[in-house]
């Protein structure tokens, strides 16, 4: 009996779409997965919503409209960005690493998540399609920030303190991995299978010895 009810459930769960919990993630993959094939511009509410399964008007209970939801993702993508720098500098802190292979640990982080995270990293900066103003989006892009410049100025990163107008070194620094980056994923350095990873590989490393800040 137990088991016969068990497939019932199981059978409305796939009739219906996603059970109460799994849409807003679901939504958000079949954002990501647009944008990896159409790009940000290619995105659209009615086709997100088609992909999770669900009416063209369900989108609009968890994010309001298209711009809510490519905020949320977003958001999503500054919060993985911040994750990877942070891992970065744990490692550099644990190998008691000095200021310059810090950042240049930094640097191969960075460009290592926009690689793996293409999706993501290009709506973060989408400010047209975007909520900029939204607290969660807000907070996650200055706690990236935060560690980038706690780097590049040889200090412990403090995530919690107000953000503080960027100088021209963290300016520098920022610039240089995140054109590696774009330039990476728009094909420059090739568009087969790999060819953004492997330029990450031969070039990067001579790259950021450059990074003079």
């Amino acid at each position: 009996m137990a088991d016969d009810l068990n497939t019932v459930k199981s059978h409305e769960r796939k009739k219906g779409g996603y059970h109460h919990g799994d849409l807003r993630s679901a939504l958000l993959r079949a954002a990501e997965a647009i944008i990896r094939e159409r790009g940000v511009d290619g995105f659209s509410l009615r086709e997100a919503a088609r992909r999770a399964g669900v009416s063209p008007a369900a989108p609009t209970h968890h994010f309001g409209d298209a711009r809510g939801l490519l905020t949320a993702l977003a958001t999503e993508g500054f919060a993985g960005l911040g994750d990877a720098l942070a891992e970065s500098d744990a490692a550099s802190f644990k190998a008691n690493a000095s200021r310059v292979e810090r950042l240049h640990a930094q640097g191969r982080a960075y460009v290592a998540y926009a690689l793996a995270e293409p999706a993501r990293f290009d709506v973060m900066w989408r400010k047209s399609r975007i909520d900029a103003g939204d607290a969660a989006y807000v907070a996650a892009g200055a706690r990236a920030f935060e560690l980038i410049s706690a780097a590049v100025e040889d200090r412990a990163a403090d995530v919690g303190r107000p953000g503080a107008e960027a100088d021209a070194r963290v300016i520098a620094a920022w610039s240089m991995v995140h054109g590696f980056a774009r330039l990476a994923l728009d094909g420059v350095f090739g568009v087969g299978s790999g060819a953004a990873e492997a330029a990450a590989e031969a070039l990067l490393p001579a790259v950021l010895e450059r990074l003079d800040v």
